[in-house]
C-alpha cells in the first residue's frame, strides 16, 4: 500500500496575506517605471522618528507632467526640496521645475506637479527627503522590547514599504536597492543582503553607517532590517554547492534550541531546493529569532526571515519549510498584484507539506493533513451563508480551498509533471512577476509534454470553477447493477438547512473522477477515469458486478464529498467489518467514507440507518485519523439530539463502540506515540460524557483528592478530562465545590483555569437545578465574585446542550421581570441571553416553547425582537429535520440492541 501522510493540526492564523483582495486599488499610472533605488535611512533612536533620502532611477514610458510615488500619510515629505534631474552624461543635468506637491485625497499617492513636460524614454533621478515615526505596533519601522533588550525591525507587507520610505510599492515593480543604515555603535544591523562597508557617521560620534550590497530586483514589500544587539550563531555552514545561500543564526544569547532549529532550516533547504531544482540568487539568509514579537506569522523579506520564538520553537519542520519556499515563491518570483497573493500562498503552503513529507513522511501532521483543515473547509462551505461573520476568515479558507485544488492537481496531473512544472514555472519567472494563469499556463505545458492531461484540456479550465465558486460540490453515485453501468451527478454541497441557496443549479465543477473497484483496490492510481467537464452528469460503463463495491475519490484526491446508492453503501460497510477490509482501505479513505456518510445524513441526503451501520466497523478500528472524525459526529449528534428519547440509546451506542478502546488503551505506558496518546484522551472524554461507570468512577476517585488537598484553591491536582463527568454525573455536593473554587480563585493563578473550570461548571451538567443555582447567582443576584464576561461565558456554553438551554429558558421564563429590569440598559448580555434561551431548540416540543414565550411577551423583546423572531424560523427548520431522523435513529438503535443483548 502506498504511503499517505497527512498534516496535523497546523495552526491557521488570519494574515496579512491572505487578505490581499480586500486592499484599497492605490495604483499608480503606467507613464513610469522605476530602475533602483538607492535609500539611506537614519533613525532617531530617542525620539522614536527617522529621517532618509530615497533617489529613484526613473524611466518615462510617455510624455508626462506628472511624477506619482506611493508615501503613506504617516511619511512627511517636504516638496520645496524635492528634485528631479535627467541622467543623460551631460554635466550639469537638466533640472526639472517642481510646481507643486502633494497627495491625491485619501489616497496614499503622492503627486508632483512639473513646470515643464517629460519626454518618453528619459531617464531621471528623484531624490525625495523624507521623514516618518517608528511605531510601537508591527508596522513599517517598529520599536520592541524584551527584558533590556531593544530592537527595531521593518515590517512592510503588504503595503507598509510606503510608511517607511517613498516608492513605486507594488509587488509587480521590482528593482535592485543600494541601501546604508544608521544605528548606534553597540548595534548590529541585518538586512537583506550583506554589509559591504562600515563607516562612522561624519558629525554623531556614537553612530555608524551600514552601507549594503546591492539587492536582486526585488518590491519593495521584500526590503527589511533589524537593528539589535542580537548575537550571530557560529554554526557549520550548509554543505552547499558555490551558488547556494549560507544561513546565518541570529537571537538573543540565552537561546539553547539554536543549532537544532537550525539543522531543521538546512535539512528543509536542501529539500526545497531539490524540489524547485534551482537555488535562490543570494549570498546568504538571515535567520532572526525575537522572544515575544508581536506578530501574527514571521517576516519573510527577500534573504532575511523574522520569526517569533514561539513560532519557529515548536520543532516542526513546517513552519520554517513554508517561510523558505517564500524565497523563491514571493521575494524571487512575485505575485503581480494581491489578488494574485492567494495563489502563491496556497502554493507554497501546499509545497511546504510536501517538503515535510519528503523529510521524514510528516510525522509532526500527525496524520491530518489534508483532514482536519478540510473537513473545516467542508463544514464552512456547506453553510447557507459561508464566512458571515469573518472577513479574514473568509480569505484564509479560500485560501485553504485553492490550496486544496492545488494538491488535487498534483495527484492528477502526477507529481512527477507538477514537479517539473513548478520548476519550469521559476526559471521563467525569475526576478519577474505573475499572474495565476502564469501558473496554470506552466502546468499545461508540462502535462501535455508528459500526456498526463488530454491535448483538449487546460489546466486553467480545470481549476477556474474551484477558485470562481466560493462553494463545494458534491458527487452522487447510482449504479446500475444490471447493466453495470454507472452515473455521477454533481451539485452544489449544502449541509445546512434548508437548501435554498440561490443559483445554485448553475454552479459546476470539473471533476477527476478517480475509481477503485473492489476487486482491484489500487490506492496509489491517481489518475482520472474520466473528468466532468462542468457536466451535471456523467455515465461510465463496465463497472463491476453487484456484489463488488465502488470507491469514487479516494483518499481525498479532490475535495468533495460523494454519495453512493444503498446498495453501494451497504457493500462497503460489511467489507470494512473484516479485517481485510480494514487492511485494505486506508485510513484516510475509511475516515473519508464515514465523515461523508455522517454528513450527508446530517444533510437529509442519506438515510441515518445507513449511516450508523458504516460505524460498525469501529469496535474494531484503532488508527486515530479514522476515530477523529467519528469524534466529531459523536459530538454533533449527540447535542442534536440529546432532548429526545433516543439519547440515552445513543450515548449506550457510543459505548459500545468507545469501550473496547478504552480498556485497550487506559493503561498508561512509558512512550506512546501522539496519535495514540490523542485517541486515549478522547476516548475517555466521550466515554466519560456518555455515563461508562469504570470512567466515573476514576474521574470521582480523582475529583475527591482535590477535595482533600490541604489548601484546594491553590492545588488542584485533577486532570482536566475528569472534571466535565463529576460535574454532569457527581453530587451537588461536588458540583457545588467546584462553584467554590471558582468564587475564591486566587488572583495569583491563570486566569484561563478559571474559565474553564466556569464553562465546566455550566456547560456539563443535566441537572437543573445546578445550572439554575449558576444562574441564580450570575444574572439575578447583583454579586461581585462574576463579571459580565462571566455572564457572557456562561450563557454561551448553556447552549452546547440541551439541559443548558432548557433550563436557561425556563429560568428566564419564570424571572421575565426581574431580568427584564436589570438589563434594559445592558442590550448587548440582553441580546445574548435571548439568543442563547431561544435559539437552539431542535424539537416541535422547543418551537411550541419559544412559540408561546414569544406570544405571552409580545412588544417586549426590544433589541432582541429580531433574535427571537429568527430563533424561531430556525427552530422550525430543525423540528422538521428531528422529525425525519429522529425516527430513524431509534429504529436503528432499537434493533442493534435487540440483535446484541450482551452489550453495554
Amino acid at each position: 500500500m502506498c504511503r499517505f501522510s497527512a498534516r496535523g493540526t497546523v495552526k491557521r492564523s488570519i494574515d496579512a496575506s491572505a487578505a490581499y483582495t480586500v486592499l484599497t486599488e492605490d495604483r499608480l499610472p503606467n507613464d513610469i517605471s522605476p530602475q533602483s533605488y538607492d535609500i539611506h535611512l537614519e533613525p532617531n533612536y530617542d525620539e522614536l522618528s527617522f529621517s532618509g533620502l530615497i533617489k529613484m532611477n526613473l524611466s518615462w514610458n510617455s510624455d508626462s507632467k506628472k511624477v506619482w510615488f506611493h508615501a503613506h500619510y504617516d511619511l512627511n515629505i517636504n516638496d520645496r526640496k524635492i528634485r528631479l534631474s535627467e541622467i543623460n552624461g551631460v554635466q550639469p543635468a537638466k533640472n526639472y521645475t517642481i510646481i507643486r506637491g502633494g497627495r491625491q485625497p485619501k489616497k496614499t499617492i503622492y503627486v508632483l506637479y512639473l513646470k515643464e513636460t517629460v519626454k518618453q524614454n528619459t531617464q531621471c533621478t528623484l531624490e525625495v527627503p523624507f521623514e516618518g515615526t517608528i511605531w510601537k505596533t508591527a508596522e513599517g519601522l517598529f520599536r520592541n522590547t524584551y527584558k533590556n533588550y531593544t530592537y527595531f525591525v521593518t515590517n512592510l507587507k503588504p503595503t507598509n514599504a510606503r510608511r517607511l520610505f517613498p516608492c513605486f510599492d507594488e509587488p509587480g515593480i521590482k528593482v535592485p536597492f543600494t541601501v546604508s543604515i544608521t544605528r548606534p555603535k553597540e548595534f548590529i544591523t541585518i538586512s537583506n543582503t550583506a554589509v559591504s562597508e562600515t563607516r562612522k557617521h561624519p558629525t554623531l560620534s556614537n553612530l555608524m553607517i551600514d552601507y549594503f550590497e546591492k539587492t536582486p530586483p526585488m518590491s519593495p514589500f521584500n526590503f527589511g532590517f533589524v537593528i539589535s544587539t542580537f548575537k550571530k550563531w557560529n554554526l557549520e555552514e550548509l554543505k552547499k554547492l558555490s551558488n547556494t545561500p549560507s544561513i546565518q543564526m541570529w537571537s538573543y544569547s540565552e537561546n539553547t534550541n539554536i543549532k537544532e532549529i537550525y539543522d531543521r532550516l538546512i535539512i528543509a533547504y536542501k529539500k526545497i531546493e531539490e524540489y524547485v531544482g534551482i537555488a535562490i540568487p543570494l549570498t546568504k539568509i538571515d535567520v532572526v529569532i525575537i522572544p515575544d514579537l508581536a506578530i501574527v506569522r514571521p517576516i519573510d523579506n527577500f534573504g532575511l526571515l523574522i520569526f517569533k520564538d514561539s513560532d519557529i520553537l515548536k520543532q516542526r519542520y513546517f513552519d520554517s519549510a513554508q517561510e523558505l519556499i517564500y524565497q523563491w515563491l514571493g521575494s524571487w518570483v512575485t505575485p503581480e498584484w494581491w489578488s494574485d497573493a492567494h495563489v502563491n500562498k496556497a502554493l507554497t503552503s501546499f509545497l511546504a507539506a510536501e517538503v515535510v513529507i519528503q523529510i521524514d513522511g510528516g510525522i509532526e501532521f500527525n496524520g491530518k493533513y489534508p483532514i482536519t483543515a478540510l473537513y473545516s473547509m467542508y463544514y464552512e462551505f456547506s453553510k447557507r451563508y459561508p464566512h458571515s461573520r469573518i472577513t479574514g476568515m473568509k480569505h484564509e479558507t479560500i485560501a485553504y480551498k485553492t490550496e486544496m485544488a492545488i494538491r488535487m492537481l498534483n495527484f492528477t496531473l502526477s507529481k512527477e509533471t507538477f514537479q517539473r512544472a513548478i520548476q519550469n514555472f521559476i526559471m521563467q519567472h525569475q526576478y519577474k512577476t505573475f499572474v495565476e494563469d502564469d501558473l496554470w499556463s506552466a502546468l499545461t505545458i508540462q502535462a501535455l509534454k508528459d500526456k498526463t492531461l488530454r491535448e483538449q484540456y487546460s489546466v486553467s479550465d480545470i481549476i477556474r470553477p474551484w477558485l470562481r465558486n466560493h462553494r463545494l460540490p458534491v458527487v452522487n453515485v447510482e449504479r446500475n447493477y444490471q447493466k453495470n453501468s454507472v452515473v455521477l451527478r454533481q451539485k452544489m454541497y449544502l449541509r445546512e438547512r434548508p437548501h435554498d441557496v440561490p443559483g445554485q443549479d448553475k454552479m459546476l465543477w470539473w471533476i477527476p473522477i478517480v475509481l477503485n473497484h473492489q476487486d482491484t483496490l489500487r490506492f496509489c492510481n491517481y489518475t482520472p477515469s474520466v473528468w466532468m467537464e462542468e457536466s451535471q452528469n456523467i455515465t461510465i460503463e463496465n463497472m463491476p458486478g453487484k456484489n463488488s463495491f465502488i470507491i469514487v475519490n479516494p483518499e481525498e484526491i479532490g475535495p468533495f464529498p460523494v454519495n453512493y446508492d444503498q446498495t453501494n453503501w451497504n457493500l462497503l460497510a460489511n467489507f470494512l467489518q473484516t479485517k481485510k477490509g480494514r487492511t485494505a482501505i486506508p485510513a484516510n479513505t475509511r475516515a473519508k467514507l464515514l465523515h461523508d456518510a455522517w454528513n450527508l445524513a446530517y444533510a437529509g441526503n442519506l438515510s441515518f440507518a445507513t449511516t450508523f451501520n458504516m460505524t460498525l466497523f469501529m469496535k474494531s478500528e484503532r488508527d486515530h485519523i479514522v476515530w477523529n472524525s467519528v469524534f466529531t459526529f459523536i459530538d454533533q449528534i449527540g447535542r442534536h439530539i440529546d432532548v429526545s428519547i433516543v439519547h440515552r440509546q445513543f450515548e449506550r451506542y457510543v459505548s459500545v463502540l468507545l469501550s473496547p478502546l478504552y480498556e485497550e488503551l487506559k493503561e498508561e505506558t512509558e512512550y506512546i506515540d501522539s496519535g495514540k496518546a490523542e485517541l486515549r484522551a478522547l476516548a475517555k472524554r466521550f466515554l466519560c460524557r456518555a455515563g461508562y461507570k469504570p470512567c466515573i468512577d476514576v474521574a470521582q476517585a480523582a475529583y475527591k483528592d482535590w477535595q482533600q488537598t490541604a489548601n484546594p484553591d491553590m492545588e488542584n491536582p485533577m486532570p482536566k478530562n475528569y472534571i466535565c463527568p463529576v460535574f454532569k454525573w457527581g453530587t451537588m455536593e461536588e458540583w457545588i465545590f467546584g462553584l467554590q473554587r471558582v468564587i475564591q480563585f486566587p488572583k495569583s493563578r491563570i486566569a484561563s483555569e478559571r474559565t474553564f473550570l466556569l464553562k465546566s461548571l455550566a456547560g456539563c451538567p443535566t441537572q437543573p437545578e445546578k445550572i439554575n443555582r449558576l444562574l441564580e447567582l450570575t444574572v439575578l443576584n447583583n454579586t461581585d465574585y462574576f463579571s459580565e464576561n462571566d455572564v457572557f461565558l456562561i450563557l454561551t456554553t448553556l447552549t452546547g446542550g440541551s439541559s443548558g438551554y432548557y433550563t436557561l429558558f425556563n429560568f428566564l421564563n419564570y424571572n421575565w421581570i426581574p431580568i427584564k429590569q436589570k438589563f434594559k440598559n445592558q442590550t448587548n448580555i440582553w441580546d445574548h441571553l435571548i439568543g442563547s434561551a431561544t435559539g437552539f431548540f431542535t424539537t416541535q416540543e422547543g418551537y411550541d416553547m419559544v412559540q408561546n414565550l414569544y406570544k405571552t411577551h409580545h412588544g417586549e423583546f426590544g433589541s432582541a425582537q429580531h433574535i427571537i423572531e429568527k430563533s424561531i424560523r430556525n427552530i422550525k427548520e430543525e423540528a422538521q429535520w428531528s422529525q425525519a431522523n429522529l425516527p430513524v435513529i431509534e429504529a436503528w438503535l432499537n434493533k442493534y440492541f435487540t440483535k446484541n443483548t450482551d452489550t453495554i
